[in-house]
């Protein structure tokens, strides 16, 4: 049972976290091409991003979340004995 549960765990944090390395990679690398070391730099546009990845993939996730709650609930006599 835990390790469902951390597999979905891993399935809905996925896009955030790929989605937040990939902006940092990417401001990252800008601030060593331009030599700007400004902190806002890397907090902001990940925040953004992290932000609207959030609002676009949030149904998906509730679905997927209220389905694996209902599957977790009608299997759970399996989890008893």
């Amino acid at each position: 049972m835990m390790r469902k549960v951390l597999m979905e765990a891993m399935m809905l944090s996925a896009p955030l976290l790929v989605a937040a390395c990939l902006v940092s990679l990417v401001v990252s690398l800008l601030q060593t091409l331009t030599s700007v070391q400004e902190q806002t730099l890397t907090i902001v546009p990940r925040l953004v991003v992290v932000f609207v990845v959030t609002m676009a993939t949030l149904p998906w996730m509730v679905h997927r979340l209220v389905s694996f709650t209902v599957r977790m609930f009608t299997d759970f006599h399996r989890y008893l004995g």
